[in-house]
């Protein structure tokens, strides 16, 4: 087993049993049936490295007190081979058991041996999952919030596949409906006023620089030959040269951002392929739907939403509700995908129930949907709020903030929190090459770590001896808080994965580098006996992989110098 705390877990419920069954053998303990216990992981190291509830829920069955239990299990308990030297009763009833060296040695080793591959769990069993994220408009550029989405679907997308799972990218294109009608208008007039049209654009019209670009260009190619056109041919057109290059615009910045999909969907192949009116006939022809009005509402209501839905409005044109739906059904039945994760802004929480009603209705399990709702974004640069980008005087978009600070930064600081929790994203902090800094610090830790092998073969002449278990041991209390910490990770990953939640990854790899820095600062390697040096070489390599393993999983630099 390459998870030592759940190696460790497995053998202390062995132990107990054995115990058990030795004390009902003696008659210490009546012949009853043991009750699940749980084996957890003490807070405080004093207790033990891990300890047992067996006695405590045992009280019942055996008629006895919990520490006269405790203290029958743990006389009986046998600890030769295995990786414990000692177990203590406390309080009312707990066994703490205590790790030997063994275990100690044992953890640096399986890091090691593993390498790329320490940390990851099969708990996904090679499910297939659809990560939907960003999934910006194309009418104009990402935002701050694209920014966090983007950081955070693409982490969770490598979180999963760390945990087992079959996981596909996908940014799925509004390129129907009432924002690209919106695009068409705000092209139109531009084109107009471009060859003299007296013509102001509304108020709830696109008025971007990126629209007057278009135009400009648009012209430089077809002149004004589409003065002459009818409306609908001009905004066809229009539309039809712009909208690709706003899409071939999102995937250029979200390459940079190191973000990549495998596919891009096209809501307008919904349309054209006339899945969207089927699902409104589906739901007709399962009696979920009713009139009213001249409108086709959805019996929302009947699967768990707090109101029905209208569908197709009187004029015969179906709501936005109606592609969404013909999208996650095409997600989940016609590409047959076990799950679902949708990243969506913090102004979607109606979207859940709505959409899984509409899957239930449609005799898809809901619970194969995960809807992620993600908080926003404060810049903040000198502790004030900014809104606007300093060059421009526009908003900030993820293209100028990229501009602004390193990759690995953005990276990292959209994942420091929750997603559903708000984020304040210090700008100044991003740039700075100091500890405040959390990616710095954990960059620095992977540096200083190289650094420190280099010289010792440089210096020294000492090369990375065998990691055996039997050949290195670990006494200093830097060093074993270090290695508690490695064993932490596969859990770890298993609660980030089941959670949905790549700021565990962050926590976790910036508190092994607060862990390395302490032991840097406390535990000599140069000029030690040669075992001491080969032990302590062997955790800095084991350290070294994780906090390479997690930055790359963060598609953050692990750099080799700074």
């Amino acid at each position: 087993m390459n998870d030592m705390i759940e190696k460790a877990k497995k053998e202390v419920k062995e132990i107990v049993l054995k115990a058990l069954g030795t004390a009902i053998a003696e008659n210490a303990l009546p012949a009853e049936p043991v009750p699940d216990f749980t084996v957890e992981i003490p807070k405080d190291t004093a207790h033990g490295d891990f300890s047992c509830n067996a006695a405590l829920v045992s009280a019942k069955a055996f008629r006895s007190n919990p520490r006269a239990i405790a203290t029958a299990i743990s006389e009986r308990a046998y600890l030769d081979g295995t990786m414990f030297d000692k177990i203590e009763v406390a309080g009312p009833g707990f066994i703490n058991f205590f790790v030997s060296g063994r275990w100690f040695s044992e953890t640096v080793e399986k890091v090691i041996a593993l390498g790329a591959d320490y940390g990851k769990v099969d708990l996904g069993k090679g499910k297939k999952v659809l990560v939907e994220f960003v999934s910006a408009n194309p009418t104009g550029p990402m935002h701050i919030g694209n920014a966090r989405g983007g950081a955070i679907g693409d982490c969770l997308s490598s979180l999963l596949e760390y945990a087992g799972y079959y996981v596909e990218r996908e940014f799925y294109i509004n390129d129907a409906g009432n924002q690209v009608n919106k695009f068409g208008l705000s092209l139109d007039i531009r084109y107009r006023q471009h060859f003299g049209d007296d013509i102001e654009m509304p108020e709830d019209s696109y008025h971007g620089q990126d629209i007057i670009d278009h135009v400009v260009n648009f012209a430089e190619i077809h002149g004004d030959k589409y003065m002459s056109a009818s409306e609908e041919e001009r905004r066809a057109a229009l539309v039809e040269y712009a909208l690709p290059l706003n899409i071939e615009g999102l995937e250029r910045d979200l390459a940079k951002y190191r973000i990549h999909y495998n596919t891009w969907f096209r809501e307008s192949t919904l349309h054209n392929s006339g899945r969207v009116n089927e699902i409104v006939e589906i739901l007709k022809e399962k009696g979920h739907t009713y009139e009213k009005e001249g409108a086709i509402w959805f019996k929302a209501s009947d699967f768990g939403d707090d109101q029905d839905r209208v569908l197709v409005r009187a004029n015969g044109v179906p709501t936005y509700f109606v592609p969404d739906i013909a999208y996650h059904y095409n997600k989940l039945v016609t590409r047959n995908f076990d799950m679902a994760i949708d990243i969506l802004g913090a102004d979607h929480h109606g979207y859940i129930a709505r959409m899984k009603a509409a899957l239930s209705a449609l005799g898809v399990d809901p619970e194969r949907l995960n809807i992620l709702i993600m908080q926003m974004v404060r810049l903040v640069r000198n502790g004030e709020t900014v809104k606007l980008s300093k060059r421009s005087g526009k908003a900030i978009t993820l293209a100028t903030l990229l501009d602004e600070i390193p990759m690995d930064a953005a990276r990292f600081f959209f994942n420091l929190r929750d997603p559903d929790t708000h984020l304040e994203f210090d700008l100044d902090l991003a740039i700075e090459e100091s500890s405040k800094n959390p990616v710095f610090y954990v960059q620095y830790a992977h540096a200083r770590i190289c650094r420190i092998i280099e010289k010792m073969k440089e210096e020294e002449g000492k090369t990375l001896g065998s990691y055996e278990a039997k050949n290195i041991s670990f006494s200093e209390p830097a060093e074993l808080a270090i290695i508690r910490h490695l064993a932490l990770l596969p859990s770890e990953i298993t609660d980030a994965a089941k959670s949905y939640n790549p700021s565990v990854v962050t926590r976790y790899v910036q508190e092994l580098a607060q862990l390395f820095h302490k032991f840097y600062d406390t535990c000599k390697i140069k000029g030690e006996a040669d075992d001491v040096i080969n032990s302590r070489l062997a955790l800095c390599e084991a350290v070294k992989t994780v906090i390479k393993n997690m930055l790359d999983l963060l598609k953050v630099e692990a750099p080799e110098k700074m």
